[in-house]
């Protein structure tokens, strides 16, 4: 159980749809529900749009669990020796260290909650990112995967990823 100094929010965080702080990374949409500056670092939760094939390397994470319900599309998760298969309404849990990678999959994108404990890995998102302009995917107005690949390589690090492994292939 983690351990923490400062008092709790004293405050109740609502965030109407739409207002949240928006993010272009990995080609996919990161709205920002909570943040950790807003939870006491206990808890982060987005809602993540992802396009069709969008996938992971093998990777951990040594500072934060995180949580996943999908809103809509597919994926297949690789969580430890396991694959799953997900679609709306699926939820997994990963615990801090896991190894895990996933792919969305089928030709429609992906919508889902995701939540980190504690909250500061959304963090990341914003450093690799760009703000995004519109509530939407990117097209060419995001970055380029070979642009933001060294920026995953030199910040990820300081937020405790760890790429362990390949992506998952097409067909897992």
């Amino acid at each position: 159980m983690s351990q923490h100094t400062s008092s709790p929010t004293a405050t109740a965080v609502h965030r109407p749809a739409g207002t949240g702080r928006a993010t272009w990374a990995m080609g996919s949409l990161f709205e920002h529900l909570l943040g950790a500056e807003e939870s006491d670092g206990r808890l982060g939760v987005a809602l993540v749009t992802q396009p069709p094939g969008v996938a992971t390397p093998l990777h951990r994470h040594t500072h934060e669990a995180e949580a996943f319900f999908l809103l809509e599309g597919t994926m297949t998760y690789r969580a430890g020796e396991e694959v799953f298969h997900l679609a709306p309404g699926d939820f997994i849990w990963l615990p801090q260290g896991l190894p895990h990678a996933f792919r969305v999959t089928g030709d429609q994108p992906l919508k889902m909650l995701a939540l980190t404990e504690p909250g500061g890995l959304l963090g990341l998102y914003d450093e690799v990112g760009i703000p995004a302009t519109e509530r939407r995917l990117p097209g060419d107005d995001g970055l380029a995967m070979e642009v933001e690949i060294p920026r995953w390589n030199e910040v990820g690090p300081r937020y405790g990823l760890e790429v362990v492994g390949p992506p998952l292939p097409v067909d897992a």
